[in-house]
């Protein structure tokens, strides 16, 4: 029944009394939604009333706005006539005609969204009893989730379950503090767990669906997380469906690739010429700015679902690393010259922009999900100044963590038969012009996170010093030497860059002494630096490569001698005054014994075979062999618990965190799902057509 129709006397029924001649140029479906309003109850007297409302289109804006002009005593007033709309809505859903399914759910969502919003701060329960009446809520919260199970699971068009997963969304977004939407207690329950697991483990239904989905489960997971038994949480955590779980990394995966394309995209139009860059410079930097910020913002809700099933669910890292080929992009990255012919060489083609030659030499790859996130976070780091970067980059983190800690996650990480090739891109510099390996090697994945580790250090010596990324990403480079280290894996990697990229961090720690002390503890860093270096000078026969690698560890000890030389003196400089951080200045030069050791028993020697052979200077290879000539006689002192770390909690330290994290992402998801009329345009002439 259209609203172009000429009225019918059941039609006319309808109609609040009294409606004139004007009023009848109004939608049919707002005349009635204003006898709503009116207090008045338009189905007395017509017993096919609820049948035929609900095949009128509805108009969502209309109620809300109506249910906003309302004060808290018209709201009361009312109650009953928003219970029995919320009621008859849901009994609708039974039916079997798609359109009145639509235009049922539409109508919750309107009441939904229109009764939390009028009533943000007003105790919860008043909201149920507005919405569905507190002796009725039970059943009919039981009914409505039945109905959205069967949606999500049955043979429905994709389009009808598009639309249950986002009237989902619109219940556990009612509130900014999800832990205060008491209406969540009956999806408590009433799970919806089983039907969105089963969208996240169909190949064809994920596509679609999958983002809504992980979303979901995702939400559901932070109620109440830290105060009683959320039955998401235990049944995330022993999910062992396979198909689920590598579906459920597909959707994070394929999501987080399409944001690496549109950077790639976008770094190669940056460098299509500097004349062009330089005039499109002033109209497009703030553009591209909100734009980067509100994909960012979007792929928080990604990362908290990456973290929630690795921080989880153990059996969730086999997916993590589970290998296959790139997805193709929804819209593929458009390109002004075709990809150069196969066989030639990539670097010949100045027209092949980096990026298309990067996805040109990677189609064949193979990849994973850690793979992508790797990815991901080279380009997230890169940037931290603003609360919204360094949120995102903390998070990336954070997971980090947890990976590297995972002593299953750190085995498939160090297979040698399990190579990947990380694309990693780098922060632009002055002293490098290339921003990703174009052709990066095929590695076991601990050697990227690696070097994920040494770009953080390189590039960030700012004078917003980054103090806590700084002692994550140490914390991951000290969990996987730990595992090396336990497990005697040796790896070939360049260790000799990470030693550097750790003298340079103690370098800009000590050159910028005055300023950083006011904000940070540096001795805590300067600590967890230097026990890195103890990890290799104490267990690293156990896990470098090769007795050079550990004579190169010595050479590059004596050669920055003076660093560590400061260092213990600014240390100990802090211990004789009354400072804060007096007993980590304290502590610091304790961690230092061992390499002064090496120091004060390696440099005499030195320079005393230097005057033996009248040599002012001495090569690499002279310094090794005197250093090859002399361990016998170097004393270490043993130090405890150097492979010991502090396992990752999100409980106490990081709940403000989540806690705010998870408050942002609600809001951007409440702002995404609030037309749903506007995205679902479509849907009712499909639904139509079906039926």
């Amino acid at each position: 029944m259209s609203s172009g129709e000429p009225q019918t006397a059941r039609e006319r029924h309808l109609l609040r009394k009294g409606s004139s001649q004007k009023m009848a140029l109004k939608e049919k479906i707002v005349q009635i939604y204003e006898a709503f309003f009116q207090g008045e109850d338009p189905s007395c007297g017509n017993p096919n009333f609820w049948d035929e409302l609900f095949l009128l289109k509805v108009n969502t804006s209309f109620i809300e706005n109506e249910i906003e002009k309302l004060n808290g005593e018209g709201l009361l007033n009312l109650k009953d006539n928003f219970n029995l709309l919320f009621f008859r809505a849901t009994e609708c859903l039974k039916q079997e005609n798609p359109i009145r399914i639509v235009n049922a759910l539409k109508t919750l969502c309107a009441l939904v969204r229109g009764i939390f919003r009028k009533s943000l701060g007003s105790c919860g329960f008043d909201v149920i009893n507005l919405l569905i009446g507190f002796d009725s809520a039970e059943p009919v919260m039981q009914t409505l989730i039945e109905c959205l199970n069967g949606f999500l699971t049955g043979e429905h068009p994709t389009s009808l379950k598009l639309l249950t997963l986002k009237f989902l969304l619109v219940l556990i977004t009612a509130t900014d503090n999800i832990s205060q939407n008491t209406l969540l207690e009956y999806i408590m329950m009433n799970s919806v767990f089983e039907a969105v697991i089963q969208i996240l483990g169909h190949p064809t239904q994920r596509q679609v669906l999958g983002h809504d989905a992980a979303l979901v489960l995702t939400l559901l997971v932070q109620y109440r997380k830290y105060e009683s038994a959320n039955p998401y949480i235990v049944k995330l955590s022993i999910l062992d469906d396979e198909l689920a779980l590598t579906g459920y990394a597909q959707v994070v995966s394929t999501l987080l690739a399409d944001f690496n394309r549109e950077y790639e995209k976008q770094s190669t139009d940056t460098q299509t010429g500097w004349f062009s860059a330089l005039a499109n410079m002033v109209g497009n930097m703030f553009v591209a700015e909100e734009k980067q910020i509100e994909l960012l913002r979007g792929n928080d809700s990604l990362l908290l679902a990456l973290y929630e099933a690795i921080h989880l669910n153990r059996n969730f890292i086999t997916a993590l690393t589970h290998s296959h080929t790139p997805s193709t992009p929804a819209t593929p990255p458009s390109s002004p010259s075709p990809p150069s012919s196969p066989g030639a060489d990539p670097d010949s083609n100045p027209k092949e922009p980096p990026a298309l030659a990067l996805e040109t030499a990677h189609t064949t790859q193979p990849t994973s999900l850690l793979v992508t996130f790797l990815q991901y976070s080279s380009i997230v780091i890169q940037d931290t100044k603003d609360a919204t970067r360094y949120n995102n980059a903390k998070l990336c983190f954070i997971i980090l963590t947890c990976i590297s800690e995972d002593q299953y996650a750190n085995s498939l990480m160090h297979d040698a038969n399990m190579t990947f090739r990380v694309p990693l891109h780098r922060m632009p510099m002055r002293h490098r012009k290339v921003k990703v390996e174009v052709h990066p090697p095929s590695r076991p994945l601990v050697c990227s996170l690696l070097d994920l580790m040494v770009e953080f250090i390189m590039s960030h010596m700012m004078k917003t010093f980054p103090m806590e990324l700084y002692l994550r990403g140490l914390g991951i480079i000290h969990r996987v030497l730990c595992y090396q280290k336990k497990l005697r894996v040796r790896i070939q990697y360049p260790w000799k860059e990470l030693w550097t990229a750790l003298i340079n961090l103690l370098k800009f720690l000590l050159s910028h002494e005055a300023q950083l002390a006011k904000k940070h503890n540096i001795f805590h860093l300067g600590s967890k630096i230097v026990n890195v270096f103890n990890l290799f000078i104490t267990y690293g026969d156990t896990f470098l490569p090769n007795p050079n690698s550990y004579d190169e560890l010595y050479y590059e000890i004596i050669r920055m001698h003076q660093t560590f030389s400061n260092l213990y003196s600014m240390a100990l400089r802090y211990t004789t005054t009354e400072s804060e951080h007096k007993d980590s200045a304290a502590r610091l030069t304790n961690h230092l014994v061992n390499i002064r050791a090496i120091i004060n028993h390696f440099t005499p020697k030195v320079d005393s075979w230097a005057a033996a052979n009248h040599l002012s200077s001495l090569t690499e290879e002279q310094v090794l062999e005197v250093v090859r000539g002399n361990y016998d006689t170097l004393t270490l002192k043993l130090q405890d618990s150097l492979d010991q770390f502090e396992r990752y909690s999100e409980k106490p330290k990081e709940v403000p965190f989540f806690t705010n994290l998870v408050r942002s992402i609600i809001c951007d998801v409440r702002k995404g799902v609030s037309n749903l009329s506007a995205q679902h345009q479509e849907l009712l002439q499909e639904l139509a057509t079906i039926s």
